[in-house]
């Protein structure tokens, strides 16, 4: 992990999906009836949740974030043709239950160890947050959390980057924002936060505005050493 910018950071705040919980996980509660086709609808399904949730956001219509997850559910499962019933509730049920990475636990526990504070912002309500959180141990690990259904709009929109450092009361310049997705990492970075991109596959950076500072491959890279 390379190192970056002169102020020290003195916060660092998560995204949720895809970067604390692992959202490929979806769809394992029914990959029995899914097979093969298991992994490209979760790849269908995410891609069409983040581009329902947009339009909404952006033009105030404020559906938050369960509506669209649903949505996107119904317009991708016709895709991989699997019309077992009920299927849908037990891949949402899954959804709302994601399981935490490996290595999320012991790096909110070291960087908390190591004098940082730890925040984190998330798509939706209050409410599916505990929900998203409740089963994974993570809640209780983290000093703040901060659900953007107040600002009713989802990132990658300035006003999310905002709530952080108005709740931290900090400079941008010393919160460490940490995303699993390009377009937030990149987004976090062009509002002034140290930006942190988790890379796990290799993935090639996307040309978007704003520039991550660092790129890890994994959470467990973070350190409050490294985060100096």
């Amino acid at each position: 992990m390379k190192r970056s910018g002169s102020d020290p950071t003195a916060a660092v705040v998560f995204d949720v999906f895809g970067t604390l919980l692992d959202v490929t996980a979806s769809v394992e509660p029914a990959r029995a009836a899914l097979g093969a086709d298991a992994e490209r609808l979760g790849e269908l399904w995410r891609r069409k949740q983040l581009e329902l949730s947009w339009p909404g956001s952006l033009t105030g219509v404020d559906r938050g974030f369960d509506a669209p997850t649903a949505d996107a559910l119904h317009r991708a499962t016709p895709a991989v043709r699997v019309a077992e019933p009920g299927l849908a509730e037990v891949l949402l049920e899954g959804w709302r239950h994601l399981p935490a990475f490996a290595d999320a636990a012991a790096t909110l526990d070291a960087l908390r160890a190591g004098g940082l504070g730890v925040a984190l912002p998330h798509h939706g309500t209050a409410a599916t947050l505990q929900t998203a959180l409740g089963s994974t141990g993570l809640r209780d690990r983290l000093d703040l959390v901060l659900s953007v259904e107040p600002a009713e709009i989802f990132e990658p929109a300035a006003v999310v980057y905002r709530l952080a450092t108005t709740a931290l009361e900090l400079p941008a310049a010393r919160i460490a924002f940490v995303s699993a997705n390009s377009w937030d990492a990149h987004a976090a970075a062009r509002n002034g936060c140290r930006s942190i991109r988790v890379d796990r596959s290799g993935l090639r950076e996307e040309p978007l505005p704003g520039c991550p500072a660092d790129q890890v491959g994994a959470l467990g890279e973070l350190s409050p050493v490294s985060l100096r």
